[in-house]
């Protein structure tokens, strides 16, 4: 049994092409003969002997020769069209991948607007050329998903792993520990069991056969891995508390590690000792989702992931919503001054709730999180009412779009009239703008003002029309990001 489960050597265990270093330790691909992961490969690595020995030198399980079907490039996976996008299709045409992949990983996105247009370009199906060696292939792929976990954006970031596929180790390690992050145990291990041709590291494989019932097999499998060294000190250690009842009671609690895991998060929780999301990436929030979850910690979870733009406006408002709020202070004063103001919609009489949840939300900084809730909602003043409570749904509903009434004077430097660069790279030129836009929340206009000309440049009035009216709202409404 332990043969059969023996994982693989070292030469697998490589950091990965990620971001995201809590993504590392959860799974393991097959060996090749780089360790590289090359999507799109469609021959197996050549074997450098006519034969295998006859002996085994060890128990390690020998290179594992992988063929790949010709599913194309996985770069240009995505799940939605670029119609739907809004993109052209062309948007990394004449782009070395590579390039693209890094600017993907660290361009900034706070605005809402920008939110929505990184998420766009994350999910698109656009054509992509290969790099310059076959090597680059796969490289943008990863960095958009990536991206997508590190907004928290899972549901995102697993449709696009799947619309690719599973079978590539890099794909399937991301999905297994998206399966963890949503606190779904037996998908994750189901997804192991039948992905032919994945290795996961040792570790996964004994936390599923727990999960499975085979508790006897995980504790061998534990045991021979720890006098092979085939687990680190603190897997190991956790491991040991999640086979073995008789730490239950032992009340030592673990110290966590610097860069936790989806897995060792999920064992920690599993012995008794679950570790608080906040101070984690925010796609942990993702966990506190969950419906056995706390309604305090489902609301922070869910505030975290619409500042980062990854939940909906209108989920954010149901969450808010299930129970009446537990408490005062934080969360539960928004909580409860949203549910005064859905009240007051309904009544026909908002004014004075709507400026007292407006304060509220303002002084959380999440005064662009209420509009976008409840703008659609407020009903657009007569342009004679100057009151403080016709200003407030003014200025949500022009935060949103949805006001005829005329912007506030915006700064100089906004409205001068930069020529854009020749952007004959429009995936590049896109991605450079949008870092452009992001400054102006640090108050450089002219750099922003660069980046909105550029989007209209690339055929992107809308998102630079939307980019300009919630810079010049920013200091009225007060989102900063």
């Amino acid at each position: 049994m332990l043969l059969a489960l023996t994982p693989l050597p070292a030469i697998a265990q490589d950091q990965p092409l990620s971001a995201s270093d809590w993504l590392s330790g959860s799974v393991r691909g097959p060996v090749r003969e780089s360790s590289a992961w090359r999507p799109g490969d469609t021959r197996p690595p050549v074997r450098k002997t006519p034969r295998p020995s006859p002996v085994a030198t060890s128990g390690e399980v020998g290179a594992v020769s992988v063929t790949r079907l010709d599913h194309g490039n996985p770069d240009a996976t995505g799940i939605l069209s670029p119609r739907r996008a809004g993109l052209p299709v062309d948007l990394w045409a004449g782009s070395d991948p590579a390039t693209v992949a890094g600017m993907v990983l660290e361009t900034p996105a706070r605005l809402q607007s920008m939110q929505g247009l990184l998420t766009r370009i994350l999910t698109a199906q656009l054509a992509v050329a290969d790099g310059p060696s076959d090597g680059a292939r796969g490289q943008l792929f990863l960095a958009r998903a990536d991206r997508l976990l590190d907004m928290g954006a899972v549901d995102q970031a697993q449709g696009l792993l799947l619309a690719a596929g599973p079978g590539e180790p890099e794909i399937f390690r991301r999905l297994f520990d998206i399966a963890l992050l949503e606190g779904d145990e037996s998908r994750a291990c189901a997804i192991m069991d039948g992905t032919p041709g994945i290795a996961p590291s040792f570790a996964a494989r004994i936390f599923c056969l727990a999960q499975t019932g085979d508790w006897s097999a995980a504790a061998i499998s534990l045991h021979g891995a720890e006098m092979l060294d085939l687990v680190h000190d603190r897997e190991a250690q956790l491991l040991t508390y999640f086979l073995d009842d008789a730490y239950v009671d032992h009340g030592e609690a673990l110290a966590p590690p610097e860069n936790l895991s989806p897995l060792e998060f999920r064992i920690s929780e599993a012995i008794g000792q679950p570790l608080p999301t906040t101070p984690l990436p925010v796609a942990f929030a993702q966990s506190d989702l969950r419906l056995n979850s706390g309604f305090k910690a489902r609301l922070e979870a869910a505030e975290r992931l619409a500042r980062a733009g990854a939940l909906s406006p209108g989920r954010l408002r149901r969450i808010y919503g299930e129970q009446p709020p537990a408490a005062s202070g934080g969360v539960w004063d928004r909580a409860a001054a949203l549910a005064e103001l859905d009240a007051a919609i309904a009544a026909g009489d908002h004014d004075a709730a709507l400026l007292r949840c407006f304060q509220v939300f303002r002084q959380a900084d999440m005064a662009d999180i209420l509009a976008s809730m409840i703008a659609a909602d407020l009903p657009e003043p007569a342009p004679e009412d100057m009151g403080d409570a016709a200003e407030t749904a003014r200025l949500l509903r022009q935060w949103q779009g949805l006001s005829d009434a005329p912007l506030p004077a915006p700064p100089a430097d906004l409205t001068a009239q930069i020529p854009p660069a020749p952007a004959a790279r429009k995936g590049e030129a896109l991605l450079t703008a949008m870092a452009d836009i992001d400054a102006a929340i640090e108050g450089d206009m002219a750099r922003a003002a660069k980046g909105i000309a550029m989007l209209i440049a690339l055929g992107l009035p809308e998102d630079a029309s939307r980019a300009r009216r919630q810079i010049i709202l920013l200091d009225r409404i007060g989102a900063e990001r």
